[in-house]
């Protein structure tokens, strides 16, 4: 994965809760979410696993894709998760510094 920015999904488990996000840093972010300081919502309901992750060329772009995606229904926000990872797996050990 290269560095840029990115729209991501956590959840707490399979076919959890899921929160949708934005960051420049995928680590760095994602580690935030484990310890509890990610976002109020997400620590709530304990959103620490990273199930989604799609890079995007600048800040603008992944922020109205975020957007985009926060609008979808369940089932396609499912879907979309599925697509890359259908077992909802954490990808957290996968991030080489991005």
């Amino acid at each position: 994965m290269s560095k840029g920015r990115w729209v991501y999904i956590v959840t707490n488990r399979y076919r959890g809760t899921i929160y949708i996000g934005v960051t420049g840093s995928l680590s760095q972010r994602t580690m935030q979410h484990r310890d509890g300081t990610g976002s109020k919502f997400a620590g709530k309901y304990g959103c620490d696993r990273l199930v989604f992750a799609e890079h995007c060329d600048s800040i603008d772009e992944a922020i109205a894709r975020e957007k985009q995606i926060k609008k979808w229904n369940r089932e396609w926000k499912i879907r979309l998760i599925e697509e890359q990872n259908p077992d909802w797996e954490d990808r957290f050990d996968h991030l080489i510094d991005v």
